[in-house]
This record gives structure tokens, C-alpha cells and sequence, in this order.
């Protein structure tokens, strides 16, 4: 197996780009062990509704990154207290659900550390009885990855709130996350060490039995094909988001005017179709204001841009754009 570093890179933008472009691209025939630290993000099932696993007010005015990953399950918080692990493999690709076979290398380094972990349920490691990393896996003819978190000192309330959806009803054909009660390692560690040096750990005792350990160290051609990837597909708003399987949400709200209910239909992230409800009082049709929304991003930036022009009040009774905008998003 061979070693790969991410040269502290921080951005899971380009992290999971990393690890697409050596399961699919790199010429070896070896396995690979991958580590990497991302700073706030929250990486969504390649199957789940973006918008229904989010804090979106919250997301945004944190500068939190979302990102849809290849792999299946549930989505998660990264931050800067938090080592992913990621193996791809050339070969055993049938051991694809065999969480165990993964998480024990790792389970086994922090035992070494006299944290008591284990695997629990199907892909979790638990301390306890609390979670703290969860595993996916995915599949290609290329190979496979196994992938998993490990919270050592992530800021738990941060996790909470940005994962903590808002109220609103939203009926999708996503995968749902399960939340679960978690914890951080470094409250297990019985010695003081950094999200670094950690890493350092897990890493010599997933190598112990090396003189040294193999590495590959990624070439210029190497990068700018990552960097292409990551341009592609995780800076990619049609990934992120209008990857998300169809849904309906409902949106109601009471305004001076009167209450609002917006039902919206979604497909491939943008609106296919959405009409307005209520006992608000306007001057004129809202048909006006449903005809220019169709087709448009279910986003706020893009319903902005749609909206500019518009003197809502002459539909909805006193209500500006921005005060419409935060009850659609």
C-alpha cells in the first residue's frame, strides 16, 4: 500500500477530487491509503436531498462548503478538528459493504492510544456508545474506496446547527441521515496531542510493520488533473445541489398582508413548477410571479436575479424581495 499526501490541502472541493482522480485516473496497481483535514464543509450522500440535510441561512452566512461525495449514507460535518481516511483499492473489490475490514486498522490505532473504540451497527466506530466517524464506500471498474471520518476535535455545535435543518415540509426520494449521538476522540485520549500529530499516529500504526513508509507524491500532471476534476464536479453547482433527487416542499409563512403557502416542485435543482396559496391581498395576478420562477434554480441567488425586476407588493401586499426570498429558501 502506498501513502499519498494531500500537502495540507483544506478545501474538500479538491480533497475528494483527490481521491476520484486515484481511484480512476493514476496508473499504479497499488492500494493507496489517503489522509486528509477539510476546513467547514458538509459532505452529502451521493443519493441525498442537499436541501433537506442543511441549515441553509446557517451554511451561508458561515462560508460553509457543501459538497456531494461519490459514496452513499448520510451527510457529515468537516472541520478543521476532523482526519478523513479514505483507502482505494485495486483489488477485493467484492469486500465493498465490509465495513470492518476497513475500520480495523484504524480501530486498532486507537486502541493503541487507550481509546476504546469498536465497530458499532453496520459502518460506524463508536466510543461508549457514541459515534465518532462514520463510513461509505463506492465502486468503480477501476477499483474501490472505503472512506470514513474521525472526529477528534470538531465543534460539535457547529455540526448541530449547520446539519439542523429548518422547518419547512419536504417530501423527497433522498436518503435521510440518521443523526447520532457524537462525541470527539480527544475527550478519550488519556494524553494531549493535536488534530497533527494524531494524524501521525494513525498513520504509523496503519504502517508499522514498513522500514519506511511507501509514498507516491502527486506530479504537476498529477494536480492539474485534479484541480480539472474538482472544477468539474465539486465546484459544480449542478453536482452539489442539482444532482439532489426530485422532491416537493411546502413553504407557509403569515405576513401583515396575510399567510402565504408556496408549494414548489423541484427537479434536477431547478423549479418545474410552483404555485402560491393563501388569504394575502394583491393588486394582481401571482400566475405572473409563477411563470418567471419556473425553471429557475431553487436557490436564492438565482431566485433573486429572477425577482429584481419585480414589484412583489403589487402581488403579495407590502412584501420586498429579500423578505420573499427568505421565505422561499
Amino acid at each position: 500500500m502506498l501513502f499519498v499526501d494531500n500537502e495540507n490541502i483544506t478545501d474538500a472541493r479538491i480533497n475528494l477530487a483527490i481521491e476520484e482522480y486515484l481511484l480512476q485516473q493514476l496508473d499504479t496497481k497499488e492500494d493507496i491509503l489517503l489522509f486528509y483535514i477539510n476546513g467547514p464543509s458538509i459532505i452529502i450522500g451521493r443519493n441525498q436531498n442537499a436541501i433537506e440535510e442543511i441549515n441553509r441561512d446557517y451554511v451561508d452566512a458561515h462560508s460553509i462548503h457543501v459538497v456531494r461525495r461519490l459514496s452513499g449514507g448520510g451527510a457529515v460535518y468537516h472541520d478543521l478538528g476532523n482526519l478523513n481516511f479514505s483507502f482505494i483499492m485495486r483489488s477485493g473489490m467484492e469486500d465493498i459493504s465490509n465495513f470492518k475490514k476497513f475500520t480495523a486498522p484504524v480501530v486498532k490505532a486507537l486502541n493503541g492510544m487507550k481509546v476504546p473504540a469498536d465497530l458499532g451497527g453496520r459502518n460506524d466506530i463508536l466510543v461508549d456508545g457514541r459515534k465518532i466517524s462514520g463510513n461509505a464506500s463506492f465502486r468503480t471498474s477501476r477499483g474501490m474506496v472505503s472512506h470514513g471520518t474521525l472526529l477528534f476535535n470538531t465543534d460539535l455545535g457547529v455540526l448541530t446547527q449547520a446539519l439542523n435543518v429548518k422547518p419547512g415540509k419536504i417530501e423527497s426520494k433522498g436518503i435521510k441521515s440518521v443523526r447520532s449521538r457524537v462525541a470527539n476522540i480527544c475527550e478519550f485520549l488519556s494524553e494531549e496531542m493535536d488534530v497533527q500529530n494524531f494524524r501521525l499516529r494513525i498513520l504509523l500504526s496503519i504502517f508499522e510493520d514498513s522500514d519506511q513508509i511507501p509514498q507516491y507524491r502527486l506530479t504537476e500532471e498529477d494536480w492539474n488533473a485534479i484541480y480539472d476534476i474538482s472544477t468539474r464536479r465539486y465546484k459544480s453547482w449542478d453536482w452539489n445541489y442539482g444532482h439532489s433527487p426530485d422532491f416537493n416542499v411546502q413553504k407557509v409563512q403569515r405576513f401583515a398582508s396575510g399567510e402565504i403557502d408556496a408549494r414548489i416542485n423541484v427537479q434536477d435543482g431547478l423549479i418545474q413548477s410552483i404555485k402560491f396559496y393563501g388569504d394575502f391581498f394583491g393588486k394582481e395576478s401571482v400566475g405572473d410571479v409563477e411563470y418567471i420562477l419556473k425553471g429557475v434554480r431553487y436557490e436564492r441567488e438565482s431566485l433573486g436575479k429572477a425577482l429584481q425586476a419585480r414589484e412583489l407588493d403589487r402581488y403579495f401586499g407590502g412584501i420586498g424581495v429579500e423578505e420573499f426570498l427568505e421565505f422561499l429558501c
